[in-house]
């Protein structure tokens, strides 16, 4: 039925592909007069001969090429222009009818004047499209100021984040993160943690690949998203400064700095983030009556909290480009995070029909933690004899470590002792990461790409508790609660991939990925009455498995308007503390339990994507297609069916298990629009339909088969020159889950920013989560009980932030000047 929708709304599109006219293309490449490097984001300006009126345009890439395409037969000027450059004009440039023009290399010199402070006004696109992926320029997200990159992801089109930091796209939150094109080894086992730590005035882009290609790691179930960090390249020096502070103490400080001359870039920042949430919930524990499902209210355990989130976190990045040659460039980069956290929990008990425990109680609960995380990365690039033909090599190793304590004290009202409870948790885990990438030009707009990559992770975790039931407070090991666990994760891959355009207008690109994926876990039961034969427990699994992938595009119309249709197969592979099989109580209200026998899942995706651009107007829409075998998901457990202590009673409590299978049919909209030259709106819904058939029996699970969606809409006001305004709303549908349903939810951001100090400094206040509504809700059916639950992990947030912005753009033309000007009485020469 898939392939005869497909095939239908392919046969329908065939009139528009039969009547498109052959448009003309001119291509180049952007490079410094200086150092021969190619020049990326330069801005490319197609012109009309006689007027010098504006027709299209677009910015080179990282290699500094550009194209640009779907022009008709005429006579044309070409205007590049970057900051710190002269400006390039080059008039009559004569375009056949269908035919593709190179143009000579585009030398661009550095400008002559001397610049002491560069402050840079212009405007990025907001959104690009790729051939596999779809580029959000973020570096000027005025509701993200002072916010983390959690809440930044959450002002992407296409993305949600939920109150515990869950980055989702198109409803699956088995999503792949990357930071700077690779996995960020300081966020150890949990990259949620370092999203809501990272500041989000250090991100430049986020990349969304929903189809990736061979080249890239197979993993997601929705796809990638790639989290593009600034890295300043201007000549000269450069950098900002910045500090925010907002409600409940949260604080904000930092500095960038760039150094770029003709050998070497060097780039670094460092921020200081003190992040204060306050949130609060609930949870209800309700037993059936009896077989017919009816609740007995008199059988209820009825708990609320209050939670306070601190932490003190450092970020620190250094890095540096080394031009050896005009075709070799060598990188060393490196990230420190330093984590603080001191998390506060109250909850307020109210018990009915419960032997001893009395009608009320209360929870004291304390969370320190200490985190570290590192990663070093070398990169190399060597361009070779053809033009376009280059090899690229990177080696990363990262390093983690968390320790923590958590204590709490719970109190009874009835004749149960009080507990007191103390677990101390300790995370190590190591990366390696090892690519090579060729990449062979075989023609014009005609291309090879090979490589090979490793990925090799180990972790050790451990949990030991400590606990007093008898009121005395002396504390006792609590083996139930106690483990080690030892993971070793390795994957190594090979690709290749070959593109070319097969007309002017048809493109194709194929590609083939074959992965070894091997998973070794070792369970420690650290009982000291455990048989002999029980204290050590091996797991894990050994795949080999393809992953191809497609792609066909097609360019109609008369203003660059794209068709493109789209195959790959995935894996989403289980992640380290989805394979732990012992209970984490770090929260105590949200138990979970991981199986080392989890399977990877299987992902098949297929889209048909159309994007169309005006001069005003840009818009993005997608039908997709995703079918997800062995569908790993929270399996969600009646805790007193677990052999649970009895302080977890009404606990929520989650096993990790492949559950079956999920099929979504969506359709995506993204939408840019500019009203007028000083406000512009961007709209993004997602609409689909997913149906998930349990392969597991007895524990409750139901079909589902829904239909959800979730929306976005963002605006930008410019009322002068230097104040301007962006709201943000969005809002996600509520869902049918196998085990019950989650409420729907929805918030708004404002910002309003002002520029002073003749644009060289700016003040910002925003506001996140005007109506105080993003709260995360759901309700569980299981087969004896009801239980529903709520948290607001982040209350409204007032935030007002400061930035000032400098910068020398040439220090050498400056030396230059002084050199060559008379000397003084008191002679001179070079320094």
């Amino acid at each position: 039925m898939l392939l005869k929708k497909i095939l239908g709304a392919s046969l329908l599109l065939l009139p528009i592909l039969l009547q498109a006219q052959q448009k003309a293309q001119i291509q180049g490449i952007v490079v410094d007069a200086a150092t021969k490097q190619p020049v990326s984001g330069a801005s490319i300006n197609i012109l009309t001969q006689t007027t010098k009126a504006y027709l299209r345009g677009q910015q080179s890439q990282e290699d500094g090429k550009f194209r640009v395409e779907n022009l008709d037969a005429s006579t044309y000027a070409l205007r590049v222009t970057n900051v710190g450059y002269d400006e390039y004009l080059q008039e009559n440039i004569t375009l056949a009818q269908g035919r593709q023009l190179t143009v000579d290399t585009i030398f661009l010199q550095t400008e002559n004047r001397v610049i002491e402070d560069v402050v840079v006004n212009a405007r990025t696109p907001d959104m690009q499209i790729g051939i596999d992926r779809k580029i959000f320029d973020v570096s000027q997200s005025l509701v993200s100021a002072g916010g983390t990159a959690s809440e930044l992801l959450a002002n992407v089109p296409t993305l949600q984040v939920d109150q515990e930091g869950t980055v989702s796209l198109r409803g699956s939150s088995n999503v792949r993160i990357l930071i700077d094109g690779k996995e960020s080894a300081m966020a150890g086992s949990d990259i949620g943690a370092l999203l809501q730590t990272l500041p989000a005035e250090v991100i430049d882009k986020v990349e969304i690949m929903t189809n990736p290609s061979s080249k890239y790691d197979a993993e997601g179930q929705s796809g990638i998203i790639n989290i593009v960090l600034k890295k300043n390249a201007r000549i000269g020096f450069n950098g900002s400064v910045n500090a925010s502070g907002g409600s409940f103490g949260n604080a904000m400080a930092g500095a960038t700095l760039n150094y770029r001359n003709d050998k070497f870039n060097h780039f670094g920042n460092y921020n200081f983030n003190r992040r204060v949430n306050r949130g609060d919930g609930f949870n209800e524990n309700i037993i059936y009556r009896d077989t017919s499902g009816i609740l007995d209210p008199s059988r209820r355990i009825f708990s609320t909290n209050d939670t306070r989130r601190a932490g003190n976190n450092h970020t620190l990045r250094l890095g540096t480009d080394y031009f050896l040659s005009e075709k070799t460039t060598l990188s060393l980069a490196g990230n420190l995070s330093l984590r603080e956290n001191d998390r506060r929990q109250t909850l307020m008990y109210e018990y009915r029909n419960v032997p001893g425990n009395g009608p009320t109680g209360d929870r004291i609960s304390q969370q320190f933690e200490d985190d570290l995380g590192l990663d070093l990365q070398f990169d190399f690039r060597q361009r070779l004899r053809k033009e376009g033909e280059e090899l690229t090599a990177n080696v990363s190793f990262g390093y983690d470590t968390e320790e923590g304590t958590n204590d709490f004290n719970e109190t009874f009202a009835g004749s149960r002792a009080d507990i007191l409870r103390n677990n101390q948790t300790s995370e190590m885990g190591r990366n390696w990461n090892m690519q090579l990438d060729y990449v062979l030009p075989l023609g014009e707009n005609h291309k090879f790409e090979t490589g090979y990559r490793s990925i090799i992770r180990t972790s050790e975790d451990a949990q030991y508790s400590f606990v007093s039931r008898d009121g005395s407070g002396n504390l006792l090991p609590d083996y139930f609660l106690s483990n080690e666990f030892d993971l070793k994760n390795e994957v190594h891959a090979l690709y290749v991939n070959y593109q070319r355009m097969l007309t002017s207008r048809l493109g194709a690109q194929f590609g083939l990925r074959g992965e070894q994926m091997n998973l070794t876990s070792t369970y420690y039961n650290l009982d000291p009455a455990a048989p002999v034969d029980q204290r050590a427990t091996d797991g894990g699994y050994d795949f080999l498995r393809l992953f191809p992938s497609a792609y066909l595009t097609y360019e109609i119309g008369n203003q660059g308007d794209k068709i493109q249709l789209s195959y790959s197969r995935r894996v989403q592979r289980p992640r380290g503390w989805q394979v732990n099989p012992f209970i984490s109580a770090a929260d105590e209200s949200n138990l979970r339990q991981g199986n080392p026998n989890l399977r990877p899942e299987d992902i098949h995706a297929a889209e048909m994507a159309y994007s169309k651009s005006y001069n005003r107007w840009n818009f993005v829409s997608t039908l997709f297609y995703r079918r997800t075998n062995d569908m790993i998901n929270p399996l969600q457990v009646d805790p007193s069916t677990a052999d649970l202590p009895i302080e977890f009673q009404n606990a929520s409590y989650f096993l990790w298990e492949n559950v079956g299978t999920s099929n979504d049919l969506g359709l995506e909209l993204i939408s840019k629009v500019d009203l007028a030259s000083w406000w512009d709106i961007t709209a993004n819904v997602n609409i689909f339909n997913n149906r998930i058939s349990p392969t597991i029996e007895g524990v409750g699970l139901n079909r589902v088969n829904t239909v959800n969606w979730d929306g976005n809409l963002m605006t930008n006001v410019k009322f002068m020159p230097t104040l301007s305004l962006q709201a943000r709303g969005d809002y996600r549908s509520g869902r049918e889950r196998p085990q019950g349903n989650m409420k729907a939810m929805y918030g708004m951001d404002l910002a309003l920013k002002k520029d002073i100090l003749r644009n060289r400094a700016s003040i910002l206040f925003n506001v996140r989560d005007v109506f105080n509504s993003r709260r995360f809700e759901m309700e569980s059916f299981l087969p004896d009980r009801y239980i529903g639950m709520a948290n607001r992990w982040n209350r409204r947030m007032l935030t007002l932030t400061f930035t000032y912005r400098f910068g020398i753009q040439d220090l050498f033309k400056r030396d230059e000047k002084r050199s060559d000007a008379p000397t003084g009485d008191m002679g001179g020469g070079e320094f």
